[in-house]
């Protein structure tokens, strides 16, 4: 089991871009495997927000180990392209560390800046998203005609460091079924239960069942690859035998990574710095 930490980009001290690079560098000296942010533009949590390639720029300059990536990124709400330099420019500068979660999106982040497509045409512009972004990362010259999205002649050079590719984590809602395909095709699945407050978490049935399903719609190539089932999770962080027998009981039921939601509604950035520093209670 490997353990991360999820931070918003958004709202309160959260949005300090100094502190939030300070504290990525608290936790990768504490022992976490990994530090993501998650992506938003303009949100109905508050007007502060940080640029998610800005801030992981940021850690990545204080940081030697650590995973760093998001947790997720809208992919609709990107130009494929842009999105493909900014995340393998980043894999450059962490020197191989980034992963790319990513969701289809959608609320007032996109009614509000009139962004294009029907909630309809999500998935399918996602799907050809990512098909894309796999393609201009190998850094050999493309064209490419999908029907939302359309390329020609263009060459990504330099290549990420990670190949095939970065890591895409594709997330979704459990039990829609439907991300979860789209999810076993990639290199992981990090899903939330529906319903599921920012302060819970899926239980490990819960959890146990999505990742069963995935690995259900992996063809046996898929299956032997290296693939993150992540448990998006909550320790209390005050007994750590007892955060140790949780974590055990997801990575029982099919979790190998541990991703800690932090947010707003568990303290302050500042006030989340002593659970950090403590460091996961357990090591794979």
């Amino acid at each position: 089991m490997k353990f991360g930490l999820a931070i918003p980009n958004c709202h309160g001290d959260f949005a300090d871009i100094h502190l939030v690079a300070e504290v990525a560098y608290e936790a990768e000296q504490a022992g976490w495997d990994g530090f993501f942010v998650w992506d938003h533009i303009g949100d109905k949590w508050g007007d502060e927000v940080l640029d998610p390639w800005v801030m992981l720029a940021a850690m990545a300059m204080r940081t030697r180990r650590v995973r760093l990536g998001t947790m997720v990124t809208p992919v609709t709400r990107r130009r494929p392209w842009k999105l493909a330099r900014e995340v393998a420019t980043l894999d450059q500068l962490s020197t191989g560390r980034m992963i790319l979660g990513v969701g289809s999106g959608g609320g007032i982040e996109y009614v509000n800046y009139h962004e294009p497509g029907e909630t309809q045409t999500h998935g399918a512009r996602m799907d050809e998203a990512l098909e894309l972004l796999s393609l201009l990362w190998s850094g050999e010259r493309i064209s490419y005609e999908g029907q939302y999205y359309q390329i020609e002649n263009v060459r990504h050079l330099p290549r990420p460091i990670q190949q095939p590719r970065i890591p895409i984590w594709v997330g979704g809602v459990w039990p829609n079924k439907k991300p979860m395909r789209r999810a076993a095709n990639w290199d992981g699945v990090c899903p939330i239960g529906k319903g599921v407050s920012m302060t819970e978490q899926m239980t490990p049935e819960q959890a146990h069942a999505c990742f069963d399903y995935v690995r259900s719609q992996q063809t046996s190539g898929q299956a032997s690859a290296d693939y993150a089932c992540v448990q998006w999770g909550i320790m209390d962080g005050k007994d750590r035998g007892h955060d140790a027998a949780l974590a055990s009981v997801y990575e029982e039921a099919g979790a190998n990574w541990w991703i800690e939601n932090l947010s707003w509604e568990r303290g302050t950035l500042q006030e989340l710095r002593p659970f950090i520093r403590q460091g996961p209670p357990v090591r794979a």
